[in-house]
């Protein structure tokens, strides 16, 4: 990075998942932006002016893309498209500085990993089954990478999950089945403050799941979009130190912290109880239900409200002002 022109730095993320609020946040922070298109996609975001510049490209082939990447003096912002297009072994590999703990995209590949750094961090986690034989109540079924719930299954006992598991290829978790609300919390850690913000809550809007098939079809996880969500009050103060808990978690393991945006997703039991089942240790697209408008939350900390597109500029553009860009890349 010493060679970057820091008056041209370029915020560059896969076109696709929250390419457009982190693209838009960019412009408004006053940096350049890049969408990286898969063929055929480019024209879309070609439209968009906050959008400098478009390159249409195999996602496969993104590390060869290094050297030109660097000539825009580029950082990459990862997205859930860019862990399962581009794959988390491209994400370590490519010599591109990448906001955040890009060695955290590994541990969020694989989900007994995943759970055990939950674990760590002293949250309430599902029971995981390491066969069918322990099975003894409702569970899910669920792939390993960043699939938007695709190929995930529920089976209500022992016989139905084995059934399921006829039809899996590939790694897959065994999970108890936890009843109650689903909510997926936002959060960001900034280096240069030293802090957990508390960002916002989405709820994810799944196809037969939330869809009105009455009992058509079977249940499946595939998401198809987001609704904001606004979580009782008294439960906060609980999911802020819960933040924290898994920030420090993260730093103990990984030797860094989860840079600048994670989420902890989790269902809230009727007795207010709070279980994670997943985190997403980059920016997920259910912070695109403030875009523009900002999060709510986000007015702890700031006098205006922000989403978290432009939170992530904010803190590159104040990076690069005080010669700390260092800190929030890897």
């Amino acid at each position: 990075m010493k060679d970057y022109d820091l008056g041209k730095l370029t915020v560059a993320t896969i076109a696709s998942h929250s390419a457009f609020q982190i693209l838009l946040g960019a412009k408004r922070e006053g940096l350049r932006t890049l969408a990286l298109a898969p063929p055929g996609r480019g024209w879309f975001y070609s439209r968009a002016w906050f959008v400098d510049e478009v390159w249409e490209l195999d996602l496969r082939d993104l590390t060869s893309m290094a050297d030109r990447l660097l000539s825009r003096s580029a950082v990459l912002v990862p997205h859930g498209s860019y862990v399962e297009y581009v794959g988390w072994r491209a994400a370590l590999e490519i010599r591109v500085p990448t906001f955040g703990n890009r060695y955290l995209l590994e541990w969020e590949a694989d989900q007994h990993r995943k759970m055990d750094l939950l674990a760590s961090a002293g949250l309430h986690v599902p029971r995981t089954y390491g066969s069918p034989d322990e099975v003894d109540g409702p569970v899910i079924v669920k792939l390993y990478g960043a699939k938007g719930g695709r190929g995930y299954f529920f089976a209500r006992d022992a016989d139905e999950l084995r059934e399921g598991l006829r039809e899996v290829d590939g790694p897959y978790i065994i999970q108890e089945y936890v009843v109650g609300v689903p909510a997926y919390h936002h959060f960001f850690y900034s280096p240069l403050m030293g802090r957990v913000e508390l960002f916002g809550f989405d709820v994810r809007y799944e196809s037969n799941v939330d869809g009105r098939t009455f009992g058509l079809a079977e249940p499946t996880f595939v998401v198809v979009g987001n609704t904001p969500l606004v979580l009782r009050e008294s439960l906060l103060p609980g999911v802020q130190r819960d933040g924290e808990s898994f920030t420090s978690a993260v730093s103990e393991r990984t030797g860094r912290p989860p840079i600048g945006p994670f989420s902890l997703e989790s269902i809230v039991r009727d007795t207010l109880e709070v279980v994670y089942f997943e985190f997403s240790g980059r920016i997920v697209a259910g912070t695109s239900v403030y875009m523009v408008h900002g999060s709510p939350y986000s007015l702890m900390y700031f006098k205006e409200p922000l989403d978290m597109g432009r939170r992530i500029a904010m803190e590159i553009r104040e990076a690069a002002e005080s010669g700390r860009l260092q800190e929030i890349v890897t």
